[in-house]
Formats: structure tokens, sequence, C-alpha cells
């Protein structure tokens, strides 16, 4: 669904986008889950079946969708009419983004080189991801510190000749554990005696750089997301040129907030699409599923969850979509409170609609022969991932009161306006 009138070409990308991602990602899931096997070879291998879809993508020009017109090297499309199309591989979340080069982290991390990097970055960083030859990560969480609070980061990136040191710990990084991930963006301090958002600076610090060792995966409840993961990575004296400073120095804020804000909004995108996939298996289960003589969807209170998943969905959807249209009209900057609430609501709402799902499959809901349980668990971590719903409430919270304090003092001084002519 969509507010506005899609253009002849995103209609037709998302017709064929719809047909890649159920007549081929969905049935290839299987495949890719068997192919990455078990213990350490989860790690180490990128199934083939994965490769063979990208190749397909590309054919299809489905690759690169989320580079939105502003970009030269992107696919022309805005926010909004990406987000119809990011919707759609949601559907197939551990396959069709990859597939089609959109994939977390990858992406923010593209926007941030293509919108902050120097020609050289580009050149080595961007254009090789773009191409899917390599993987990315984004290096900011630490386990000292609140990070939910970037100011509380310390990681050092401290000036050393020609180049920067980088120490520090961090920790649920995503994509640190893929075979192919070739460089870590990275968050640190370099002026502590700066102001409190002029202390941190980012640096690109390629994978195979002496002194970084990726030193465990985590698990998210029991699920570890191989091959790419979400790991802990030391920096231990990691010295890397000046010239892989992004943007320069101090202006570390600048750059996540610059990645933040529509990475957040492809997040809730994605949701949405597993949102309708739990929905689209909770009906076909209930009308061929029998329990004390009837068919469950005969129950009334089935009806009930499934009315009330319709309702709530298409709810979170219009706040994605308006978002995204924010974004397109006035920029990320300035549609923090749009963004913040998509990102507060979208996740909650996609929970309990595959708790709803989970609950008519019974038993069968939390094992893995459906993907609702793992949907769960991935949808449970976002309201922690790109920052809690405690953060975004209170920003949206003091966002409201700064506007409607400026509209109650447009009211007086329109009033004492109209009194002055009398």
């Amino acid at each position: 669904m969509s507010l506005v009138q899609l253009s002849p070409r995103v209609e037709e990308l998302k017709q064929l986008l719809t047909d890649f991602v159920y007549n081929e990602c969905i049935p290839a899931e299987s495949e890719y889950r068997k192919a990455l096997g078990e213990g350490a070879q989860r790690w180490q291998t990128v199934p083939l079946v994965m490769e063979r879809l990208k190749k397909r993508a590309r054919a299809l020009g489905l690759w690169n969708l989320f580079l939105t017109k502003e970009y030269k090297e992107g696919a022309g499309l805005t926010n909004y009419e990406y987000a119809v199309l990011c919707e759609i591989m949601g559907h197939s979340p551990n396959i069709a983004p990859e597939a089609c080069n959109c994939s977390a982290p990858d992406t923010g991390n593209m926007e941030v080189f293509a919108k902050y990097g120097s020609a050289a970055q580009k050149k080595k960083w961007l254009e090789p991801l773009m191409n899917g030859q390599i993987r990315s990560a984004f290096a900011m969480t630490e386990p000292a510190v609140a990070s939910s609070d970037a100011t509380n980061i310390c990681t050092r990136i401290e000036r050393q000749g020609e180049g920067y040191v980088v120490n520090g710990r961090k920790w649920w990084i995503s994509g640190a554990g893929h075979p192919k991930c070739a460089v870590f963006i990275t968050m640190g301090k370099t002026d502590l005696t700066a102001s409190k958002y002029g202390q941190q600076s980012i640096v690109v610090v390629p994978a195979d750089t002496p002194g970084v060792t990726v030193v465990r995966p985590l698990t998210v409840f029991g699920y570890d997301d191989a091959p790419h993961g979400h790991c802990e990575v030391v920096f231990d004296n990691v010295w890397v040129p000046a010239e892989n400073l992004i943007l320069g120095e101090g202006r570390g804020f600048e750059v996540i907030q610059g990645r933040l804000g529509p990475g957040r909004i492809h997040h809730c995108m994605r949701s949405l699409g597993m949102a309708e996939r739990a929905v689209e298996l909770m009906v076909d289960r209930v009308q061929n599923r029998v329990t004390f003589g009837r068919k469950i969807v005969e129950h009334g209170v089935v009806l009930d969850y499934i009315a009330k998943s319709r309702m709530e969905l298409e709810s979170a959807r219009m706040l994605v979509l308006r978002a995204a249209d924010m974004i397109d009209k006035v920029g990320a900057k300035n549609a923090l409170k749009e963004i913040a609430m998509a990102k507060v609501v979208v996740p909650s709402a996609v929970l309990t609609i595959l708790d709803r799902a989970i609950q008519m499959f019974g038993a069968g809901g939390v094992g893995q022969d459906t993907p609702l349980a793992e949907f769960w668990a991935g949808m449970r971590t976002l309201r922690i991932a790109d920052g809690p719903d405690e953060v975004h409430t209170r920003q949206i919270a003091q966002l409201e009161i700064k506007e409607q304090n400026a509209k109650l003092a447009a009211r007086k001084r329109n009033a004492t306006a109209s009194q002055a002519k009398l």
C-alpha cells in the first residue's frame, strides 16, 4: 500500500521484487541454512545460493536500490519509493536484502562513504561495497559504557605521526563475523578537551589491520545470525593513515546522525515485511488446522487476532511512510520526530503480531520449522538496536514540547497584534 501514486518504474520494480522474493528468495531459505553448516564452518561459509541470487537480482535491476537519488551512485529513488520496496525485502530478511545488496550494516556504511567519504575512500571502499565484492561493519557500541548515549564512547583515536592509533573494545558489531568483512567504520574520541559533541571522530579501519581481533560472536536469544553475526571486537594499538579519517576530527556525531536516521527507517521498512509474512502464515494456518471439531479460524478470538494485526500493521506502515516522505522533503535532521516515532512504534507492533502468529502455530511457532521465532528474536532486539525505545521516546517528547510552545507563542503574538489593531 502507498499513500501516493508510484511512478511506472517503481511499480515495475515492485512487481519484479515481489516475484523475486516469493519465487526465489523464500524458497532458498532452507538451502541457505543447510549450506551454512555447523560450528566454526558457519563463520567461514558464503553459501553459493546467495551468490546465485545476487547475480539474479543484479540482472533484474534490483541492485543497490537503497541509495537515493541525491547520490550519483544510487538507483535514483526517493526514500518513500525505497520504503515500499524495502518492505518487500523484509518478507525474507535473511536472504532478500543481501541478495539485492541492500542489507545492514552495509547500506549505512555505503551511505557514509557516499555522503562524507573522500574520492580515495570512495574508490577503495564504496565501489567494492556497491559491487557486492566485500562486506563491512560499523563499530560504535561498547561493553564498558551505556552506548545508547554515544557521548559515553571511550575508544581512543589518537594522532601519531602520519596517522591515528585506535584502542578500544566494541561489541554487538554486526557484520564483523562475515568472511568477506573487509572494513570497519569505527567511532572513538580524538579530543577529550573538546565540547561534549565535538570529541568524537570516525575512522576507516581495514579488517586485516594488525591489532584488530574479532574476539567472539554474540548470540541473540540463542541465534548467532551467521555468517555476518554480531561480534565483540578489540582494537589494540591499531594504526591507520590520516587519510582514513572521515570528514574531519570532532565530526563523528555529524557522521553517525547522517547514517542512523535513514538506517532506522530501513529497519522499520523491513520489519513491516516480516509482519506481513507473519500475517500470511497465521491466516493460512488457522484455516487449515482443526481444534475441538472446528477450524481454528472459526474460534472468535482468532478473528480478533487477525483484525487487530491488520489494523496495527497498517497504522505502523503509515508512520514509516510519513517518516520517509519527511526525509525526502526536509531531510533526516528535520524529520527526527517522525523517524523516532516509527522506530518506537514499529518494533512493538510487529512483536505483537509475531506473538499472535506464534500462538496460532502452538509448539511449531517457537521452533525452527517456521521463521516466526527467529523473526521475534530479531524484532525484540530492534527495540534496543539503533537507540532503545526510551531514548527515542524522550526525544519525541522534547520535540513535541518545543513545537507546542512555539505554537502557543505564535498564538500569543497574533493575539497581541490583533489587539493592537483595534
